[in-house]
C-alpha cells in the first residue's frame, strides 16, 4: 500500500482518537501542513482534519509490488527462518535449520575468533560492533533526544575530526569489530560524511557499514554514500502522521523521511530499518499501522521502547512494554511468527505470514538483552561509552592527541572495556542515573 494511503489512514484514526481526548500538555497543532486542528486552551481537541500527503508513487513503489525478496529466492512463508517453541503466545511454527548448518556454526566461530582480548569484558562478551557519532548537531528537535531548552554543544576543538576518527576505528577493527555503525545527531549533515564512509569501508576486515538516519536530507545523499561503501541503513520515524512528525521532532520534514525511505528501497538496501520510538500517548495507536507498512514492502520496524535520558523527561507511564505492543499486534495479526535471532541482536524479530518485511522489538527497558551485548559506543567528543546507559566514559580523543602509541591506546580501549558491568542498573535505576542526553551519546 503507498505511503499517501497509510499516512491518511494514521491521520484519520489520529483525529478520531484526539476529538474525544486531550492533548498532550503544552502541545499544540497550529499550523500544520497535511493535518490541521484546532485546539482549545485545555489542550483538547476540538476539531481534527486529516489530508493525505500528495506524494506520487515512486517507480520503485510499482516495480516492489508483489516482490518477494531482491537478494534471496526464499518466500516470506520459508520454514528455515521460523522457531519451533511458541513464544510469548505466537502460534508455534516449524523447526530452524540455520543452528543444525554447519556453515552457519563455522561462521559464527571464527567471527568470535577474530575478536582480540583488547574487546573481551571481564563477563567475557567479545564486542564486534562500534557505533560512532559523527556530531552532535541535528536537524531535529526529538523529544526523547533532546531537551526543549536545548543543549550545549561541544566546540568543534573539542569534536574528533576525520583523521582521528579514522585512526581510532583502524584500532578497534584491527581487535575484531567487523561493523561499524554511524550516527548523531545526524550523521549525514557532516560534509565530509563521504569521504568517512570511503576510509571507513577500505579498513581491512570491516564487513558492515551502517549508518542511523532521521532522513530528512539523505535522500539526496544516499546514492554517494552507498558508492563510498554504506550498506546497512536505519531511518528514524516515529509516526506517519505529518501533525504529530512536527509535534514530536518540533521541526517539518515527514515527506522527505518518507522519500528517504523510498530511495533506500529502490537503491536495494535490504532491509530498511525504520526505528519507531513508542510513546503512550502519543503514537501507541499506530502500532498496527507501522506493521501493516511491512505487507509489501522491504522493511523492517523496529519498536524501541522509550527510555530515559538528560532532559527528556522520562516518565514510566509513557512507556508501552514489549509485551503490551506485541498483545496488540497478535490480536490483529495471529499469524506473526517469531523469526531466527542471533545472539547478539538486541531485537526480537518477527513477520507477519505472508508479509514481505518485518517487525522487531528493542526491549531495553523491560528485558534487557545485556548478557549479549556487543555494542561499544565512540561519540562524536572522542568519549569511549561501553554501556548506552552507564555513566562511564574515557577519552580516545585525548590519549590520541597525547601522541600515545598504538599499544598504549589499545591498552586504555582494553581497560575501558574490562570495567563494562554485566548489566545495566534496571529500567526505574536508570531514570534517576546520572547520563547525557541522547543527542551527545549518539543514536
Amino acid at each position: 500500500m503507498r505511503w499517501v494511503q497509510w499516512v491518511a489512514l494514521s491521520s484519520l484514526r489520529a483525529a478520531r482518537s484526539l476529538t474525544t481526548s486531550s492533548a498532550p500538555t503544552g502541545f499544540g497543532f497550529h499550523g500544520y501542513s497535511g493535518v490541521s486542528a484546532v485546539v482549545c486552551k485545555q489542550g483538547s481537541v476540538v476539531s481534527f482534519h486529516a489530508l493525505a500527503l500528495e506524494k506520487e508513487p515512486q517507480p520503485e513503489d510499482e516495480r516492489r509490488d508483489g516482490e518477494v525478496d531482491r537478494h534471496s529466492n526464499e518466500k516470506p512463508r520459508s520454514d528455515n527462518l521460523r522457531e519451533k517453541s511458541s513464544i510469548e503466545g505466537v502460534s508455534p511454527v516449524r523447526s530452524s535449520t540455520i543452528e543444525a548448518d554447519p556453515r552457519y556454526q563455522r561462521r559464527h566461530a571464527e567471527e568470535a575468533d577474530r575478536v582480540s582480548d583488547m574487546l573481551t569484558d571481564s563477563h567475557g562478551r567479545r564486542h564486534n560492533y562500534l557505533r560512532i557519532s559523527l556530531t552532535e548537531r541535528c536537524n531535529l528537535r526529538c523529544h526523547y533526544c533532546m531537551p526543549a531548552e536545548g543543549v550545549e554543544l561541544t566546540p568543534n576543538s573539542g569534536l574528533l575530526s576525520q583523521e582521528e576518527i579514522i585512526r581510532i576505528a583502524s584500532t578497534f577493527v584491527a581487535g575484531g569489530v567487523d561493523k561499524i555503525r554511524l550516527t548523531g545527531g545526524e550523521p549525514s549533515i557532516r560534509s565530509d560524511i563521504e569521504e568517512i564512509c570511503e576510509q571507513l569501508r577500505s579498513l581491512p576486515g570491516l564487513q558492515n557499514l551502517a549508518m542511523t538516519s532521521n532522513g530528512i536530507i539523505l535522500s539526496r545523499k544516499l546514492f554517494r554514500l552507498q558508492a563510498a561503501g554504506l550498506n546497512q541503513l536505519n531511518i528514524s520515524l516515529d509516526t506517519l502522521v505529518p501533525a504529530k512528525f512536527e509535534l514530536l521532532t518540533r521541526r517539518k520534514g515527514h515527506n522527505k523521511v518518507l522519500q528517504s525511505i523510498d530511495t533506500a528501497l529502490g537503491l536495494g538496501f535490504s532491509p530498511v530499518k525504520v526505528n519507531t520510538v513508542v510513546m503512550r500517548g502519543l503514537n501507541d495507536d499506530e502500532i498496527l499501522d507501522f506493521v501493516e507498512i511491512t505487507r509489501d514492502r522491504d522493511i523492517n520496524v523496529r519498536f524501541i521502547e522509550f527510555m530515559p535520558f538528560d532532559g527528556n523527561v522520562w516518565n514510566p507511564k509513557k512507556l508501552v512494554s514489549y509485551v503490551e505492543m506485541m498483545d496488540t499486534i497478535k490480536n490483529k495479526f495471529p499469524s506473526i511468527y517469531r523469526l531466527k535471532d542471533h545472539p547478539t541482536d538486541t531485537a526480537k524479530n518477527f513477520r507477519v505470514e505472508g508479509y514481505l518485511g518485518t517487525v522487531s522489538f528493542i526491549t531495553s527497558m523491560t528485558q534487557h538483552f545485556c548478557s549479549g551485548c556487543n555494542r561499544l559506543r565512540l561519540m562524536a567528543d572522542g568519549n569511549l561509552k561501553v554501556c548506552l546507559f552507564g555513566p562511564s566514559e574515557v577519552s580516545l580523543r585525548d590519549a590520541v592527541r597525547s601522541g600515545m602509541q598504538e599499544s598504549e591506546l589499545q591498552q586504555v580501549i582494553s581497560d575501558a572495556v574490562k570495567r563494562k558491568k554485566a548489566a545495566h542498573a534496571g529500567m526505574f535505576e536508570l531514570a534517576r542515573t546520572q547520563n547525557r542526553p541522547m543527542i551527545h551519546i549518539g543514536g
